[in-house]
């Protein structure tokens, strides 16, 4: 089983909506965080070391996930999808890029 974390920054549309719509694929485990403090569950070592893979949506999760959890990486893949923040929670547009993105990176 490989687990994703998908990570944004308050963790409340991007990273939810792709916890939300790979929760139901076969061989995978996902969660979601946030890279803000005050995000809904906020980004931690332990969520780190739990994940095979780091998902994030933006080059700037990826500088901050390194600056703040930099020995907790080690070993860890991280994937930036290059999505920017202009989608609501489950939007159609949003799902279909996170499917395009995700495709090549999810199991078999």
């Amino acid at each position: 089983m490989k687990r994703f974390l998908f990570v944004c920054s308050q963790n409340r549309l991007r990273s939810p909506t792709a916890e939300q719509i790979f929760a139901g694929r076969d061989g995978i485990d996902v969660s979601s965080a946030g890279t803000n403090n005050d995000a809904e569950n906020p980004l931690s070592s332990e969520l780190v070391a739990w994940a095979d893979t780091i998902v994030v949506m933006e080059k700037a999760h990826r500088a901050k996930l390194r600056q703040r959890l930099q020995r907790a990486l080690s070993g860890k893949r991280i994937v930036c999808l290059d999505i920017p923040d202009d989608y609501a929670f489950m939007d159609p547009a949003l799902i279909r890029l996170l499917e395009i993105r995700m495709a090549r990176h999810l199991p078999g």
